[in-house]
């Protein structure tokens, strides 16, 4: 065993020579998925599994500074999630608050100078995680070095809906005509107006499903996607350097 962490340790650490000669992601997004399958795998109940999840994501925040990620957005609850039988879903809620107000006594936002938002149908949220977000927000507003862009109740399709319904309430108050409507007025309305770089250079899903369920819909047209036979609660380093040497690997046209 401990040759083998040994040998581990060697490979990991000339993998991370070798990634950081080349192009680090400026913006990853993550579905963090398997912390059910990882409980049932464990013979343990899906709390557990959501509370090792919940872990592996502070551990992912340190290796994001190592390598100088600047913007992380997690895709940690979906719309549809919430529609999950009441029991989970209030563990769900409290874990959520509890990590969130760990989150807004952490040093390292202030020493990262990092912006942390929450991105979805907020409103639909119970008031004790919407209030946390809140002073995490008025907090970290004026911070712009990195970012960190939570996804809570959120569900793509709906940010779509949203856009339209602003952009309907500006033709409606004169304030924008039909005919002015671009990507770049529609991009205006996204949860994620407010980043530098709102599409994610890679986006990374675990558990081995290959499909984005509506994350970043608008978002993501260019975004190289990267798919790991992994559960989250498992993810470690080694597996966000190995998603890291992939995206390198491939030619990025953008279309061109």
């Amino acid at each position: 065993m401990f040759q083998l962490s040994g040998l581990y340790k060697i490979y990991g650490k000339r993998l991370e020579n070798e990634i950081q000669g080349g192009d680090i992601p400026n913006h990853l997004a993550l579905i963090l998925d398997g912390n059910r399958r990882w409980a049932k795998k464990h013979l343990s109940i899906a709390k557990k599994g959501h509370w090792k999840g919940a872990d592996a994501v502070e551990n992912l925040l340190d290796w994001c500074e190592e390598l100088d990620i600047k913007i992380v957005t997690l895709y940690a609850l979906s719309a549809e999630n919430m529609n999950r039988d009441d029991e989970e879903l209030e563990h769900l809620y409290e874990l959520i608050r509890i990590r969130l107000e760990k989150l807004y006594n952490d040093p390292r936002i202030h020493r990262c100078k990092m912006r942390v938002t929450g991105i979805g149908r907020i409103d639909s949220l119970p008031e004790s995680i919407k209030e946390v977000l809140k002073r995490l927000d008025e907090t970290t507003k004026n911070y712009d070095n990195h970012f960190l862009n939570i996804a809570l109740a959120y569900g793509g399709q709906y940010e779509l809906v949203d856009a339209v319904k602003k952009i309907g309430e500006k033709i409606k108050n004169g304030v924008l005509n039909v005919e002015d409507i671009n990507k770049k007025e529609i991009e205006s309305n996204l949860y994620t107006s407010y980043l530098p770089q709102s599409s994610p250079d890679m986006i990374l899903r675990t558990s081995g499903e290959k499909r984005l369920s509506g994350f970043l819909m608008w978002q993501s047209a260019y975004s190289e996607l990267v798919f790991m036979d992994i559960f989250w609660p498992e993810f470690r380093k080694i597996d966000l350097m190995r998603a890291i040497r992939t995206f390198q690997e491939r030619k990025r046209r953008l279309g061109k």
